[in-house]
This record gives structure tokens, C-alpha cells and sequence, in this order.
């Protein structure tokens, strides 16, 4: 069979099936040029063999640092202005950051009249520390000195691109050329520092550092250990980025732990990541990063920064959040968090973007829908056995990983419906929003009714939706349909026999109709007879909406009417009299679905 040309832009693979191919993998040899790339082995070594990462777990969370300020805002089409610039360093030390980096002083006026802005403004608590970014430049090294003049305590960060393509290409320099370079912009550094009476220290990037290397990286960051007189009450923060991601997680593990055991006075450096995302596993590089010895992640809230954006400190954090350990920042409102990113950045995050999302966690999928309703009931019941209030007992709720009301969530937008939908999430929303109880065959037989009304509109039902979907259908039929209770009474007139009396209205006409029964709804159901209606009651329950003498009360009666079998329901503050209406709503569905079966008969004739 010929593929049609729909998009004559792709070339379908069409090469022969490699000849040791299992029978069940037809894939055939692209056009893509893959031959034009080198894997990472023949680009850079990677001499860790004796790897102890793997066996490893996390804790304990590292330091986090936000470079979102620095960064991220590198990578904004708009980059943010002084307002927005302080509306996000104060949103990330109410989280509890408290080494945050702020910009990039001598890059532009902008950030270096945002860093005078803390200094001058007493904007920055006595437990945090802001750090500055600056290229091996004696000129921008000083301009950078000066931005951050007043300032009680700084980082000043310098970084160099040290990869084989970066000083062959960019820098035009060798190793040894640019090992000097380094040094005497250090050096420059640790003058100036001299001079001042603010607490200074220094941190390091060896720029593209996964194919720097591993000898040149050690050699250069163990120099400047010592130039800078590192100890363990000011240490030297070595920055080990993975600026563009050429290899799988497992390499930069590799790579981190190596850097590790080789780093000089380790107990005098703090060994610190930054990740970028080209592969999309930057948050899987950062944790194998941290198993592997890292102490310090640098990223962005969200994942912003250049090309596919920095590692996401929201998902890094959280994912620690969701094992037990403290992630030592606080999300308690995850939508605020987001709200206020977004406007920062001029940026939407993702509403699928793990944890943070408008719809991560949200089910739409009917089976999802019936598990995590089941869940949360299962907690609820669970946290009052335990005594324990709900959102603090322990969460186990099928595809939630962790308890929404944790982020600020609340549990109505957990499940939504569409045409995906099922009977479980269906009822949950009902439930939640108006307190009714469903019987099993009841939500079956409403899911048909939102599933045939979401198909024809290709709409989400919202809960308004669902519940005017669900009045109409078998509530208000009770009250507008072609049988009408003018006037009704029910009296037990002996032990276990009942009597109802009660005026029908049909198309027909009125009428007084009287009926006996072991109980109201039986002698009911005869008075129906009566009037010429048999009905059979085969399911019938009834519930309070609410606590409380005063609250409504739901009753649903499944019904056969002549050769059809109905559900109707009632409410009222009268259990009785939302028992009737129950009944008397399935007898005018009934009724209805006759009528236009039989015009359907007539305009077939």
C-alpha cells in the first residue's frame, strides 16, 4: 500500500529492515544525516570506571541556586525591568532561596542598576547572598566590583568557556594561553576583594565543561582553590555546567563524580551543577548529578533559559518533595509561584509542566477519574480512622504523586470531563459540588447522557454543566412532564399497610386516584395503576445532601414503565416527598420517550 503524499515535506523511511532485526521491529533506515554528529565518547573523555553514584540516594536537598535573574533573563525576547526584576528576587526569597543570583552587571546598564538597587534599598535579608556574573575581563571584573560595592555579603561568579570547539572557534586560544588568562582575571579578583571590608567569595564555570577535558578542568579549578586561599568558612564554589547537553545523564553523572574525588581540598570547595535541557533531560542530569557528589544546583523556576531552557528548580525540588525529603524551599502556592514567573518573564509555562501546570492535575480519562475519586475517599476514611487531620496523614491516591493541597491546589479541578470521561469522575463531581451519591447503575446510566452531549459539542462539561445536564434529565421531570401531582397525601392506616391519595393531571384531563401499599412508595406505584400506569420500583435509595435537620434530601428510584426502564430522582427537605417526586420523574420520562417513539411511528406511516 502507497502512502499518499499528505506531507510532502517528510521523506518516509524506505531503506531496507537491517537483516538482525526481531520480526516484530519493521523500522527502516532514515534519510536523516545522524552520520554528521559524533557521540560523546569520541568527543570527550570520561575516565570514571569505578562509578558509586548508582547505588546512591538523595536525602537531603542541595543548595539551591535561582539564576532566573541572571540567566533566565538572558534568554527573555523582553528582558525584565528593575520592577519585575525585584518582583521576582522577592518572590524568590519568600520561597527560601538564599543564595540567589541577580544579574549580569557589566552586561548592561539594567542589571547593573538592579544590583546597585539591593545594595542601596536594604531589599536582601541577613541570610541570603546575592551573586554576580562576570567574564575573565580585568574591565568588566571591575565594573562588576562596582555594582556590588555596599553589599554585606556577594558571590562574584567568573566564568570562561573552556571546551576544545569553544577556545578553537570562539576564543582562539590554547590551553596553556587560556589557563593564564583564567588565572590573571582571578587574581585581578582577589585584589579587589582585598580592598573591601564586605564579605566576598568567588565561584568558578569552566563554560561548557561536559566536553572540556576531565585533566584541563581539574588542572584549572585546583589553581584557583589556591589562588584563592579557599577554607571550609569561605569556600570556592566550582561550577561544573553541562552548557549544552551532548550525552545521556549517566555521562555527567560520571563526569560530576569524577570531578569529586579528584577536586583538591574538597572539604574547601563547594562542587556545583548547572544543566541546560537540549536533550530534555536536564532534571535527570541535575539528581544523578547530586548522587554523584554535587552539593549546589543552579537553574530557573520553570526551566527558562536559553535554547530548550536551564533545569527546572520547581520539578528538582518537588520531585524530593514527592520522596519524603525536604525540598528546604516552599510551594505551598504553587499558582502564585507560576502567576508571578509568568508576568516576569512574559513566558507561559506549559499547563501539562510537571507539578506547576494548570492541568498536571487534573483527569479527564474516565478510568483515572474512577481511581483517584476511590483515592481519595480511600484517604479521607484512612486520615479520620488514624485521627490524624487529612492533609497531614500520609498519601497514597492513585495518579496523584503528591497531595495537590500541598501546592495550594484545591480538589475541584482534579477531574474534569469531556467526550474521555467516565461514570466514576462524573459522579465524583456531582458528589463534591452538590453532595449527591449515585447509585453504580445510575452513574452508567448518566455517563451515556454526558458522553452523547460532550461528543455532540466537543466541549469540556463543567460541574454547572453536569449538574443542569443531570437536573434536566431526572429531577426536573418530577415537575414538567405530562403527569402532575395537583394534590397528594399518604397515611399509614394500619401496621404495615399504607394508603396514598392524590389528584393526577394528564393531557388528558384530572382525576382522584387512590392506592394501598406496604408502604408509601408501594401504594403510590397502585394509585399510578389506577390512573392506568403500572410501574415497578427495581432500585431505590435515598441519602441527605447535607448535615443537618434542614438539608435536602435526594432520593433515586430506578423504574419500569411499560417496556422501558427509567431512573428518576427527587429532592426535597421531605424524604417522603423526594421519594415521590423520584418516582413520578422516571414515570415521565416514560412518558416522554413514548410520545416520540410514537412520532417517530407516525412519520414513518
Amino acid at each position: 500500500m502507497s502512502v499518499p503524499h499528505t506531507f510532502p515535506t517528510l521523506r518516509t523511511p524506505g531503506g531496507a529492515v537491517p537483516p538482525d532485526a526481531p520480526a516484530w521491529n519493521r523500522q527502516r533506515p532514515s534519510a536523516m544525516p545522524y552520520h554528521r554528529y559524533r557521540p560523546v565518547h569520541e568527543r570527550v573523555a570520561v575516565p570514571l570506571t569505578d562509578r558509586t553514584w548508582p547505588s546512591r540516594r538523595i536525602e537531603r536537598a542541595p543548595l539551591w541556586v535561582p539564576v532566573d535573574l541572571r540567566d533566565g533573563n538572558q534568554a527573555l525576547a523582553e528582558p525584565m525591568d528593575t520592577a519585575r526584576k525585584r518582583r521576582m528576587f522577592d518572590l524568590l526569597v519568600t520561597m527560601g532561596f538564599k543564595e540567589i543570583e541577580v544579574g549580569y552587571p557589566s552586561a548592561s546598564r539594567t542589571d547593573f542598576d538592579f544590583v546597585r538597587h539591593l545594595a542601596e534599598s536594604d531589599a536582601i535579608p541577613g541570610d541570603v547572598t546575592v551573586v554576580v556574573f562576570t567574564p575573565a575581563r580585568r574591565d568588566l571584573i571591575e565594573r562588576t566590583f562596582a555594582a556590588i560595592e555596599g553589599l554585606p555579603r556577594s558571590v562574584v561568579h567568573l566564568y570562561t568557556a573552556t571546551a576544545p570547539v569553544w577556545r578553537d572557534v570562539v576564543l582562539g586560544r590554547g590551553r596553556a594561553e587560556l589557563r593564564e588568562l583564567i588565572r590573571d582575571a582571578a587574581g585581578h579578583m582577589a585584589r579587589l576583594a582585598e580592598a573591601r571590608t564586605e564579605d566576598i567569595r568567588f565561584q568558578f564555570s569552566p563554560e561548557v565543561f561536559n566536553l572540556t577535558e576531565p585533566d584541563f578542568v581539574l588542572e584549572v579549578c585546583n589553581g584557583l582553590t589556591t589562588l584563592w586561599d579557599a577554607c571550609p568558612d569561605r569556600p570556592v564554589t566550582h561550577n561544573l555546567p553541562a552548557t549544552v547537553e551532548v550525552a545521556t545523564p549517566n555521562v555527567y553523572a560520571d563526569q560530576i563524580e569524577y570531578a569529586h574525588r579528584h577536586l583538591e581540598r574538597r572539604e574547601d570547595v563547594v562542587l556545583s551543577v548547572h544543566p541546560h535541557n537540549d536533550r530534555g533531560t536536564g532534571v535527570a542530569c541535575a539528581e544523578l548529578a547530586v548522587l554523584a557528589g554535587a552539593q549546589r544546583v543552579e537553574g530557573c523556576l520553570f526551566g527558562n533559559g536559553e535554547r530548550t531552557g536551564n533545569v527546572d528548580l520547581v520539578t528538582l525540588a518537588l520531585n524530593l518533595h514527592a520522596q519524603g525529603v525536604d525540598p528546604m524551599v516552599d510551594f505551598s502556592d504553587i499558582d502564585v509561584i507560576r502567576d508571578t514567573v509568568e508576568h516576569c518573564n512574559r513566558l507561559p509555562v506549559h499547563p501539562r509542566h510537571p507539578y506547576g501546570g494548570e492541568l498536571v492535575h487534573t483527569a479527564f480519562s474516565g478510568t483515572h477519574q474512577d481511581a483517584i475519586s476511590k483515592g481519595l475517599a480511600h484517604h479521607a476514611r484512612q486520615a479520620e480512622a488514624s485521627g490524624e487531620p487529612a492533609e497531614r496523614a500520609p498519601w497514597a491516591v492513585p495518579y496523584l504523586p503528591i497531595d495537590p493541597a500541598d501546592l495550594g491546589r484545591t480538589y475541584e479541578a482534579i477531574i474534569r470531563v469531556n467526550s474521555q470521561s467516565g461514570k466514576g469522575g462524573i459522579a465524583h463531581l456531582l458528589h463534591t459540588h452538590h453532595g449527591l451519591d449515585l447509585p453504580r447503575r445510575l452513574r452508567a446510566d448518566f455517563s451515556r447522557t454526558v458522553q452523547t452531549a460532550t461528543d455532540d459539542s466537543g466541549r469540556e462539561a463543567t460541574p454547572e454543566d453536569l449538574w443542569e445536564l443531570f437536573r434536566t434529565t431526572y429531577l426536573a421531570p418530577a415537575q414538567e412532564g405530562p403527569v402532575t401531582l395537583s394534590s397528594w397525601s399518604a397515611e399509614e392506616i394500619a401496621p404495615g399497610e399504607h394508603r396514598f391519595r392524590c389528584e393526577l393531571r394528564t393531557d388528558e384531563g384530572a382525576g382522584h386516584y387512590e392506592g394501598k401499599g406496604n408502604g408509601p412508595l408501594a401504594a403510590f406505584t397502585d394509585a399510578l395503576a389506577a390512573a392506568g400506569t403500572g410501574v415497578d420500583i427495581l432500585q431505590y435509595s435515598e441519602h441527605a445532601t447535607a448535615a443537618g435537620p434542614g438539608s435536602p434530601a435526594v432520593a433515586y428510584a430506578e423504574c419500569r414503565v411499560g417496556a422501558v426502564t427509567l431512573w428518576g430522582v427527587g429532592r426535597d427537605t421531605s424524604v417522603l416527598t423526594a421519594s415521590v417526586y423520584a418516582v413520578l420523574a422516571a414515570v415521565n420520562r416514560a412518558a416522554v420517550n413514548q410520545a416520540s417513539v410514537n412520532r417517530v411511528v407516525a412519520q414513518g406511516g
